[in-house]
């Protein structure tokens, strides 16, 4: 990437993700106050509960979105922009297993 070229400081779900050289690493599949996570999974698998490894010896799990400002959860299928309970951005939004 040269110098002209504007690197994008918004980050979204799905978004793929590159090193140094520009090789692909994955895609964001959620944040947190540290950072990002990244997947090098495709599709759907890439957002579910077998990409996490629950197995049924540790009880079912659902996939879901959590606020790391108030700990909100809600239905991965609808992440919202901003969290609704404490309007906290959709960065602090990250997946989450629930049992």
């Amino acid at each position: 990437m040269s110098d002209s070229e504007e690197i994008p400081n918004a980050t979204e779900i799905g978004q793929p993700v590159y090193d140094a050289d520009g090789n692909e690493l994955g895609t964001i599949r959620g944040w947190e106050d540290d950072g990002f996570f990244v997947t090098t999974r495709d599709g759907i698998a890439a957002l579910s509960v077998e990409h996490e490894h629950t197995t049924p010896a540790h009880g079912e799990a659902e996939l879901m979105w959590r606020c790391s400002d108030c700990g909100e959860m809600g239905d991965v299928a609808a992440v919202p922009e901003t969290c609704p309970s404490c309007d906290a951005p959709r960065e602090n939004l990250y997946y989450w297993t629930e049992d």
